[in-house]
C-alpha cells in the first residue's frame, strides 16, 4: 500500500518540525500521549503546562468526526481530563460500523477563540496534480466542503504562490488574516510535497492575533517513499484503522514484507472466524474474499492477506506458519476451512512456494486435526502440476482433508466447495504436465510456417503499428493507437534473463521472424554480449551500459520494458522518454511513489508515449509481443492459445488476474487479441479508457473484457464513452472488491489503488453504473466465464466472429534447467560435496545452520570440526584444534615459510601471491611433519613395537623419526608450546596412548642427544591421533582414513597461513624495498672439474 493513514500526533510532529512560513505557528511540540502505559503523574512531570493551562483531550486512533461523536474534551484542566478519559478509556465504543477500544489520547493546549477565526484547509491528490480546498468557515459544522470549499489545483511540477492562493482561495477571508493565511497554506503546500504526504487536513485552523493554531489534523502519507523521506520522517508507526486491532503477526508479516523482494501482507478481520484464505496475488485475494462474503461468509471470514512476487520456500513457510498458528488457537464448532487459492501466476514457481506451505501443514498437522481443518487447494502457474501433486501428497500422509484443483477448475469455485454451496468432485479432471506442450511430438525440427497470424474473426487483416502522430509544437502529441506488432522491437531495462528467455520463446512460437528484444541495458556491468535461446539455436544480443549507446545502434526500437527497482526505475524512465523513438513503455517495479508516477504520466502525456504499469506485469498481443513476464510460462502460453490472435481484448489492473483472463477467454471464446495489466497503483501510467479506446478503434477486436477494482474513478469514464456512443462493441465489465462494503473496518487489499476513499470508488457502485451503461456486468466474479461465453457465442451467431481452424504451433525445445526441475532428466553431478549448502534459506555447515553455528558458540574449532570431519567435536576437542593454530601461527621470519612470503611482499606482489609463496614451503622438511609423525608413531604403536625397538628400526633404515628434534629447544630448555599443550591434552582428552608411547620414545632419543625432543609437530600429530580414537565421533577406520587423507597437516597450513599474512602486512607497513641477498652470504665456487 503507498497512502497509508499516520496519527494525529504524527502529523502534527511531521509540521511542527518541518513547515516553513512566515505565519506564527503556535504551540509547536505541546502535546502529550495518554496510552494504557502512561501515568498521568509523570506525564505531567514530564510536560508542566499541563498542570496550568486549560485542556482539550481526545482519541488518536484515525476517527473521523470525533466533535460530532462527542469523543473530545474541551477547556478542562488536568482533573478535568482525568474524569473525562474515566467514561471513555479502554471503553468499547461503536463508531460507525466499527466497533473498538478507546486507548490512545492526545492532550493539547486549549486554544480560545471565535467562530469567525476558524478556517478549514485540505491538501489531496489526484493524477493530474494537487487539490488545496478551502472554506473560510471551518469546524465541527464544516459540512460538505467538496460542495462549499474554494479549490485550486496545483499541477505536478507547478509552483504554488502566495498571490495565487489570496486569489483563489482567500476571497471570502478578511483582508488582515490574508496574508498569514496565504503564508502558512503556501508553506503547507510546500510541507505536503517535500515529505511525501497523500493527504493532509487541517479543521479547524484558528488565526488569531497570536498566530496559527493547527487544532484538528488527518494525514495520509505515501508510504513507498520511505527511501527518499527516511531522514525527516523517522521510524514511523502506521496505525489499524479504528475497529481492528493491531496484532503481533502482523506486525511480524510486515517485517518480512519488508525484508522481501516478494510481497507478503497480513490482515486480522476476525481470528475466531472459520474462513482462513492464504491466496497468492493482489487481485486474486480481492476475487477470493468476494467469492466469501458473496456466498454470505463475511462474519467468518478470519483474514484477509496474500503472498505474490515469487516467495522463496523459506519466506512461504514463515508466511504459511503464521496463518496455521493463529487458525489453530481456538476452536470453532463447524471446524474450519483454509482456502489456498490463486490465478494462474507469470512467473512464480508454483511448486517452491507450494513446499513451503507443505511444510507449515506438516509441522501443525496435529493441531490442524483436532481443529478439524479441511483444506481446498487452487493453483496455476510455472511447474504448478508437481505443486499440486505434493500439496495432495501431504494430505494422504497427513490424513488431512486436502481438496486439490489446477486450472481445468474455475478460480473461485473452490470456495463454493468449501462453504458447501457446490459439491467437491471426487476426481478432477487431470491437466497435461508442463512437458507435453514443449516436447515435439512430430519428431522434426524445423519451425513450421506460421498457422495463423489474423484473428479467427479476420485472417486476412494485416495489423501494423501505426506510430504516434506528430501534432503542432507545443502540443500534446497523440498516443499509438497500435502499440504491438508482429515487427516490434523492444530493449529490456535490467539483467532479467528469465523474462527475456521467456519472450524470445514466445516470440519463437509465434513464428516471428526476429526476436522481440533488441538488446538489453544494464549500468552495472561493461557492454558485453549475453547469450539466450532462439528456438533450438544459440543467439547473443547485446547488453549496453548506457542507454544513449542502445538507442543509437537500435534505431528500430520502440519499446522499453523497464525492469529497474523502485529506486531507480523512475530516473531510468525519465532518461527513456528523452528518445522520440519510443512511444510505449512499461514499468515493472511495485513501491514507486506516486509523486514520482505523476511526474512520468505528465511528461509521457506530452510526449505521446503510453505508459504500461508501474507494478504490473505487462500486456501481451498474442501472436506478435509480450512483455516480460506476462503470461507465465510456454505451458500457459500454449494452454491459452497465446501464440495467435483471438477476437476477445481485455484491460485488467492485475497482472496476476490478466493470466486468468487469459485461461478464462481461450476457454470460452476464441482467444485473446490483446491483454494489458494497467497495474495496482493508485495512479496507472495509462487508464482503463486509454486501452478501450484503442481496443474500439482496431479492427481485429470483437468484444472488450475489463476488470475493474475498488478505488478511483476510471471505470466511470467507460461509462460516459459508452453513453456518448463512442464505445459500441460489447463490453463485459467486472469490479472486484465488493466485500469491502460488508467489513466493519476498512481494508488496505493488495494493490495500492484498491481502497475507496468515497461512495463513488467502492466496487459496488462502479459494477452497478458499468451496468446501466450497457456492459454485460456479471453477479460475481464466478459468472464471469458465463457471461463472456454468452456474449461471445451471440457474436458468432451474428456472424461477427468466424471462427477459424486450430493449427498446431511450433514446438520450442524445453530448457535444461527447467527440465530438470520438472524431474523428466537427470544427469550425473560434476562435483559431489557433503561438508556445506548455501542454496537454502540460510548457509549450512555439515548439516547445522549458520545461526545454529553461532547461538551454540562452538568456535573456529567447532567450525573447523564441521568443515573438515563432518561431525560436531566435543568442547575440549574444539579448544584443542584452536591452540594448535595459535602455537603454529608463526615461527619467526627464518623459517623458509616465513622467508618466502617476506621475500615476495619485498618485490612488490599483492598478499595471494606472497601467502602462496610461503605456503610451497611447506612439505617433509618444513611444516609437513605433522602427518608423517601421525602415521609413524601409529604404526609403531599397532603393531606392537616397544618405543626402543621402533628407534633401533627407523635407525637401522636410516630413516629420521618425524617430529622428533628441535634446532634449539632440548630437554634442558622445553619449548613452552608442546609444554602448554601438554598440560591440555593430559587433563582433558580421555586416553593419551601414542601420545604415552611418543614420549617413552623421546626419552630413549634425548638420553642420546638432549635437542631430540618430540617437538610441536610431531605432539600435535600424535595428540591429533589419540583424539580422533578416543572422543567418541569416529570409528578407527574413519580416524586412520583422516591421519591418511593429510587432514593434520591442514592445522599447520592453516595456522601458519595466518604468520605468513602477518610478515606481509608487517613488510608493507614497513615499507620495505626489493630484497637482494648479499654477495657475503653467498659462497661462489667454481665447477668441480675446473677447479681440479
Amino acid at each position: 500500500m503507498s497512502a497509508k493513514a499516520i496519527s494525529e500526533q504524527t502529523g502534527k510532529e511531521f509540521l511542527y518540525k518541518h513547515i516553513c512560513t512566515s505565519a506564527a505557528v503556535q504551540n509547536r511540540f505541546r502535546y502529550a500521549n495518554v496510552t494504557p502505559e502512561t501515568d498521568l503523574d509523570r506525564l505531567a512531570q514530564d510536560h508542566p503546562w499541563l498542570l496550568t493551562e486549560r485542556l482539550v483531550v481526545k482519541p488518536d486512533q484515525l476517527i473521523k468526526r470525533r466533535g460530532k461523536l462527542g469523543l473530545v474534551g474541551v477547556n478542562l484542566d488536568l482533573n478535568g481530563v482525568r474524569e473525562w478519559l474515566k467514561s471513555r478509556f479502554m471503553r468499547e465504543t461503536m463508531v460507525g460500523k466499527a466497533k473498538g477500544v478507546l486507548k490512545n489520547f492526545l492532550i493539547e493546549p486549549f486554544v480560545a477563540h471565535k467562530q469567525e477565526e476558524e478556517f478549514y484547509v485540505c491538501v489531496y491528490a489526484s493524477r493530474e496534480g494537487d487539490y488545496v480546498l478551502f472554506h473560510h468557515e471551518g469546524g465541527v459544522d464544516v459540512g460538505d466542503v467538496d460542495a462549499k470549499a474554494k479549490k485550486l489545483l496545483i499541477g505536478v511540477d507547478e509552483k504554488i504562490s502566495e498571490d495565487c492562493v489570496k486569489k483563489e482561495l482567500l476571497t471570502h477571508v478578511p483582508n488582515d488574516k490574508q496574508v498569514v493565511l496565504s503564508s502558512f497554506i503556501v508553506g503547507l503546500f510546500n510541507l505536503y510535497e517535500d515529505l511525501f504526504f497523500t493527504y493532509l487536513e487541517i479543521n479547524p485552523l484558528v488565526v488569531t492575533k497570536d498566530g496559527v493554531y493547527v487544532l484538528d489534523m488527518a494525514a495520509k502519507i505515501d508510504a513507498t517513499a520511505d527511501y527518499l523521506c527516511k531522514a525527516k520522517w523517522g521510524d514511523v508507526e502506521f496505525p489499524p484503522p479504528f475497529g481492528r486491532e493491531a496484532y503481533p503477526e502482523e506486525a511480524y508479516i510486515a517485517d518480512l514484507d519488508a525484508k522481501s523482494g516478494a510481497s507478503l501482507k497480513l490482515t486480522l478481520l476476525n481470528p475466531r472466524g472459520r474462513i482462513w484464505t492464504m491466496v497468492a496475488g493482489g487481485g486474486a485475494s480481492v476475487v477470493y474474499s468476494d467469492t466469501i462474503c458473496d456466498l454470505g461468509g463475511v462474519n467468518e471470514l478470519a483474514n484477509y492477506g496474500e503472498y505474490s512476487g515469487a516467495p522463496s520456500e523459506q519466506q512461504t513457510y514463515d508466511y504459511a506458519k503464521t496463518i496455521l498458528s493463529l487458525m489453530t488457537r481456538e476452536k470453532h464448532p463447524d471446524g474450519k476451512v483454509l482456502i489456498i487459492g490463486g490465478s494462474i501466476a507469470n512467473f512464480t514457481n508454483v511448486a517452491a512456494t507450494f513446499k513451503g506451505i507443505v511444510r507449515a501443514i506438516r509441522d501443525f498437522q496435529v493441531p490442524l486435526k483436532e481443529h478439524e481443518v479441511t483444506i481446498f487447494v487452487r493453483r496455476g502457474g510455472p511447474n504448478y502440476q508437481e505443486g499440486l501433486r505434493v500439496m495432495g501428497e501431504v494430505g494422504k500422509t497427513t490424513g488431512i482433508p486436502i481438496h486439490v484443483f489446477g486450472t481445468e477448475t474455475h478460480m473461485t469455485a473452490i470456495v463454493g466447495m468449501a462453504l458447501g454451496h457446490r459439491p467437491i468432485p471426487n476426481q478432477p479432471p487431470a491437466a497435461a504436465h508442463t512437458a507435453n506442450f514443449l516436447l515435439n511430438s512430430s519428431g522434426s525440427t524445423s519451425t513450421p510456417v506460421s498457422s495463423r497470424t489474423a484473428s479467427f474473426s479476420d485472417n486476412r487483416a494485416k495489423v501494423e503499428a501505426s506510430p504516434a502522430k506528430k501534432d503542432k509544437a507545443g502540443a500534446p502529441i497523440a498516443k499509438a493507437t497500435t502499440l504491438f506488432s508482429k515487427h516490434t522491437k523492444s530493449i529490456v531495462w535490467g539483467m532479467q534473463t528469465r523474462a527475456v528467455q521467456g519472450m524470445l520463446d514466445f516470440d519463437y512460437v509465434c513464428s516471428r521472424e526476429e526476436p522481440s528484444v533488441a538488446a538489453m541495458v544494464y549500468p552495472f556491468t561493461g557492454d558485453h554480449k549475453q547469450k539466450y535461446y532462439w528456438g533450438h539455436k544459440e543467439i547473443l544480443l547485446p547488453v549496453y551500459k548506457n542507454m544513449s549507446d542502445a538507442m543509437k545502434k537500435h534505431p528500430d526500437v520502440d519499446v522499453l520494458i523497464n525492469f529497474a527497482s523502485l529506486r531507480s526505475a523512475f530516473d531510468s524512465t525519465v532518461e527513456t522518454m528523452q528518445y522520440p523513438q519510443i512511444h510505449t513503455i512499461a514499468i515493472i517495479a511495485e513501491g514507486i511513489p506516486e509523486a514520482h508516477t505523476r511526474k512520468i504520466i505528465k511528461a509521457a502525456d506530452k510526449k505521446g508515449i503510453t505508459i504500461i504499469g508501474p507494478a504490473t506485469v505487462g500486456g501481451i498481443k498474442p501472436g506478435c509481443f509480450k512483455i516480460g513476464n506476462t503470461g507465465g510460462m510456454l505451458d500457459n502460453i500454449l494452454a491459452s492459445k497465446l501464440y495467435r490472435p483471438g477476437s476477445v481484448a481485455y484491460v485488467s489492473r492485475s497482472g496476476g488476474m490478466s493470466n486468468e483472463l487469459n485461461n478464462i477467454i481461450s476457454r470460452t471464446t476464441d482467444g485473446v487479441f490483446e491483454g494489458v495489466a494497467i497495474g495496482g497503483d493508485r495512479y496507472p501510467g495509462s487508464v482503463f479508457t486509454d486501452h478501450v479506446l484503442r481496443y474500439q478503434d482496431t479492427p481485429g477486436v470483437k468484444m472488450i473484457v475489463v476488470l475493474g477494482e475498488i478505488g478511483g474513478t476510471e471505470e466511470y469514464m467507460i461509462c460516459q464513452a459508452m453513453k456518448q456512443g463512442r464505445i459500441t462493441k460489447p463490453m463485459v465489465c467486472w469490479c472486484i472488491g465488493t466485500c469491502a462494503t460488508m467489513f466493519s473496518s476498512e481494508v488496505q487489499f493488495g494493490h495500492a489503488g484498491a481502497c475507496a476513499n468515497q461512495a463513488s470508488e467502492t466496487a459496488v457502485a462502479k459494477n452497478k453504473a458499468l451496468k446501466e451503461a450497457g456492459a454485460f456486468v456479471p453477479k460475481s466474479f464466478d459468472e464471469l466465464g458465463e457471461i463472456i461465453i454468452s456474449v461471445y457465442d451471440d457474436l458468432v451467431a451474428r456472424g461477427v466472429i468466424q471462427p477459424a481452424e486450430e493449427m498446431p504451433p511450433p514446438t520450442v525445445p524445453m530448457d535444461y534447467s527447467w527440465a530438470r526441475e520438472l524431474g523428466l532428466i537427470r544427469k550425473p553431478a560434476s562435483f559431489m560435496t557433503s561438508i556445506c549448502d548455501e542454496r537454502g534459506q540460510e548457509l549450512i555447515y555439515a548439516g547445522m545452520p549458520i545461526t545454529e553455528v553461532f547461538k551454540s558458540e562452538i568456535g573456529l574449532g567447532g567450525t573447523l570440526g564441521l568443515l573438515w570431519f563432518q561431525r560436531r567435536l566435543p568442547r575440549y576437542a574444539c579448544q584443542f584444534i584452536e591452540m594448535c593454530l595459535m602455537v603454529t601461527a608463526d615461527h619467526g621470519p627464518a623459517v623458509s615459510g616465513a622467508h618466502n612470503t617476506i621475500v615476495c611482499a619485498r618485490a612488490g606482489k599483492d598478499l595471494i601471491s606472497c601467502l602462496t609463496s610461503g605456503l610451497l614451503t611447506i612439505g617433509d622438511r618444513f611444516g609437513g611433519a605433522l602427518d608423517a609423525a601421525a602415521k609413524q608413531f601409529s604404526k609403531a604403536f599397532d603393531s606392537g613395537m616397544l618405543p626402543m625397538e621402533f628407534v633401533n628400526k627407523m635407525k637401522k633404515d636410516g630413516k629420521l623419526i618425524m617430529g622428533i628434534g628441535h634446532r634449539v629447544k632440548s630437554i634442558n630448555n622445553p619449548d613452552m608450546r608442546v609444554q602448554i599443550l601438554k598440560d591440555f591434552v593430559k587433563q582433558h582428552f580421555p586416553s593419551t596412548q601414542l601420545l604415552d608411547y611418543a614420549l617413552d620414545v623421546e626419552k630413549i632419543t634425548t638420553s642420546k642427544k638432549p635437542n631430540l625432543i618430540l617437538n610441536v609437530d610431531g605432539f600435535i600429530g600424535v595428540a591429533f591421533v589419540d583424539l580422533l580414537r578416543t572422543c567418541g565421533g569416529f570409528t578407527r577406520d574413519e580416524a586412520d582414513e583422516f591421519v591418511e587423507i593429510g587432514a593434520l597437516n591442514g592445522i599447520f597450513v592453516l595456522g601458519r597461513s595466518m604468520g605468513f599474512i602477518g610478515h606481509y602486512l608487517d613488510q608493507k607497513r614497513l615499507k620495505q624495498g626489493l630484497y637482494r641477498h648479499p654477495w657475503d652470504d653467498i659462497s661462489y665456487v667454481l665447477p668441480e672439474h675446473m677447479s681440479m
